[in-house]
């Protein structure tokens, strides 16, 4: 179904019970986002917010897509596999051979349904541009400051259209934007982005490059401005897919070579100047639920802003997990794991990301395998389409499991998986906003091959083993003083993996730590030691992974050994770094982010107002889980 505006989908989430209004006052500064985050960490994502009194002329909406029923009803579908099967049989029907006349003759309704989701440019104005500010400001709009340590507010909902000055053709995107006075903003586009590339067209022809930013109207847009489509594929067709109706495109009144959904809330118009120096931008609470830092970044200017008379500022915030943006993770890897087995990996079944790996750093891909070495196959078509070329851990698993069971699939995969020859070591481009790599955007991946092997697969030199259910995690503590926390729980569940949390003290530690370990008789076995910093709790399996997913860079932080045995084979195992790096201990040069977390006095705030916000019983901060864990106050910046 379409939405004919963000009102609309706001009556429907009322309808459905999926809304809370406020109309407590709530301050945009930090406020807002310190509610959402409690609401949204709530069983199955809370409820969607809507703030009424904010002290501007617009409410806030948000965690308007915060779980998967929302999700479900932002994209007008019972089921988001519902949009995969469709898109699965577009793709069989156009790939079928036509043998006669009537076969495609047969195509005609459905190549006029095609057409039918296209984007149209309409004449006249749109809706959203019923007001017209004769002084554009931002500082008129409820723009947040989700986290203490963030740069300034920013606008963090924003769909962002520019178009290739060569032949036209149109990106619509979702970049952060910090805004710094009443007519400027950052532009945070990455340069794996396409956005970035037509900024760098723009940059040889020495012209001002027009850009435009909507916020709201129907979700559809929000969604599909995260869609990881090829370049060539124009975000409105797949928004018109979903919607089952075209997009109306009205052009914009000061930057008229770019059109914008005519029933948008908000219309920000502007241009970056590719010949003006860039602008330090950040930090920022980013997805990964650490700050990424400060950097060089272009100038948006704003020359007017627009909007419907009754706009609503729809807004999200992002942190630790979970968050708002894993449900819309969610919706991207079920819609888009159709395409992949038709155009990509045929051979694939299933696909999954857990919230703990934030996307790009842990992907699950289940395969029907018919032949030895088809999870290496796999592994290059994945980390050599698309986005999935900032994976930096992928799972890969047979039909022998499913992959949403984790407790299942961790069985399955520690069974058949020899450590020694059964993981795969890269690299390649990752997400700039990884910072465990040891050079911006470029670093290690891995693969986890844990499908069960066929013969030629199989190394007979190594003996697998039985894993030690009897390991005792007070004696390593007690042999190793460094060690301030082991989770052996796995091992109790067929899982031969160790999580083991280490306060560093000398160079190379974790390596030596790692030999010493597996020296020890009580290791007999065990496959896999994941490292950790002493201040993360290795009981909360969850947030443990989170943390060690975030910190690892896999090339450079993973240490095999091999064991000779009595019979003339050997045991492998390996252990994987998840700590913080440092110059000092790691020989690590960047600057390592902090943690967020919210602040004292807006964490307060929040406690004292609960009983006026009318959001039931009082949930506590869940920055109070992680506050010991921070560094310090700012980012451990190396020395």
């Amino acid at each position: 179904m379409s939405y004919k505006h963000l009102k609309h989908f706001i009556d429907t989430l009322e309808k459905a019970g999926e809304l809370i209004r406020i109309k407590t006052y709530v301050d945009p500064k930090l406020e807002i986002a310190e509610i959402t985050d409690r609401v949204s960490k709530s069983p199955g994502g809370g409820k969607a917010l809507l703030f009424e009194n904010t002290g501007y002329d617009f409410p806030v909406l948000i965690n308007s897509m915060g779980s998967y029923k929302r999700m479900c009803l932002a994209l007008g579908v019972q089921e988001l596999d519902d949009v995969a099967s469709e898109i699965e049989g577009l793709f069989k029907m156009l790939s079928k051979p036509k043998e006669s006349i009537l076969d495609k003759l047969s195509m005609l309704p459905k190549l006029s349904q095609f057409a039918s989701w296209m984007p149209k440019v309409v004449s006249g104005k749109g809706s959203c541009q019923e007001v017209v500010m004769a002084d554009p400001d931002l500082a008129k709009l409820p723009v947040m400051q989700c986290w203490p340590k963030d740069g300034g507010p920013f606008i963090t909902l924003p769909v962002i259209h520019t178009k290739d000055p060569n032949n036209g053709s149109r990106n619509v995107g979702m970049y952060r934007m910090q805004v710094f006075d009443k007519t400027m903003t950052g532009m945070h586009w990455h340069k794996h982005k396409v956005s970035a590339k037509h900024f760098m067209e723009y940059k040889k022809l020495n012209k001002r490059m027009p850009v435009a930013v909507i916020l709201g109207g129907d979700p559809v847009y929000t969604y599909s401005a995260t869609a990881p489509l090829p370049e060539n594929v124009d975000e409105y067709m797949l928004a018109g897919f979903l919607r089952k109706r075209k997009v109306e495109l009205v052009k914009c009144i000061t930057q008229p070579e770019l059109e914008v959904p005519a029933d948008a809330d908000f219309v920000i118009e502007g241009y970056v100047d590719p010949g003006e120096e860039l602008i330090w931008e950040g930090p920022f609470g980013d997805h990964t639920g650490y700050y990424s830092l400060a950097d060089w970044y272009p100038r948006f200017h704003v020359t007017c802003i627009t909007h419907r008379k009754d706009a609503v500022y729809p807004s999200t915030i992002v942190g630790i997990p979970p968050q708002e943006d894993a449900w819309i993770g969610k919706a991207t890897e079920r819609i888009f794991l159709a395409p992949i087995k038709m155009t990509l990996v045929p051979e694939i079944v299933d696909m999954d990301m857990p919230v703990e790996g934030v996307f790009h750093n842990l992907v699950i891909a289940q395969i029907k395998k018919d032949y030895a070495g088809q999870a290496q196959k796999v592994m290059n078509a994945m980390w050599g389409a698309g986005q999935m070329m900032f994976n930096k851990i992928l799972v890969v698993t047979d039909e022998g499991t499913g992959i949403q069971d984790y407790k299942q699939l961790a069985q399955y995969v520690f069974r058949h998986l020899n450590p020694a020859t059964d993981i795969y070591l890269s690299q390649g481009p990752m997400d700039v906003l990884d910072h465990s790599c040891s050079k911006m955007g470029f670093g290690g991946k891995m693969c986890i091959d844990g499908t069960k092997k066929y013969e030629e697969e199989i190394d007979e030199n190594y003996e697998l083993g039985i894993t030690n259910y009897e390991l005792k995690e007070a004696v390593l503590m007690e042999r190793f003083p460094e060690i301030k926390g082991v989770n052996a729980a796995l091992l109790k569940m067929d899982i031969s993996c160790l999580l083991v949390a280490v306060e560093k003290n000398r160079p190379f530690h974790i390596k030596e730590l790692n030999d010493r370990l597996y020296e020890l008789p009580e290791m007999a076995g065990i496959k896999m030691v994941l490292y950790v910093e002493h201040t993360v709790d290795v009981s909360d399996l969850p947030s443990a992974l989170w943390r060690f997913c975030n910190n690892l860079d896999p090339k450079r932080d993973s240490f095999v050994v091999n064991l000779p045995l009595p019979n003339g084979k050997r045991r492998a195992g390996i252990g994987f770094d998840g700590t913080l790096k440092t110059r000092i201990l790691d020989n690590f040069e960047r600057d390592w982010p902090n943690i967020i977390v919210a602040d004292d006095a807006t964490i307060r705030k929040v406690d004292e107002k609960w009983k006026a916000l009318d959001l039931g019983p009082f949930i506590a901060s869940p920055s109070l889980k992680y506050k010991h864990q921070i560094y310090g106050e700012e980012a451990v910046v190396q020395q």
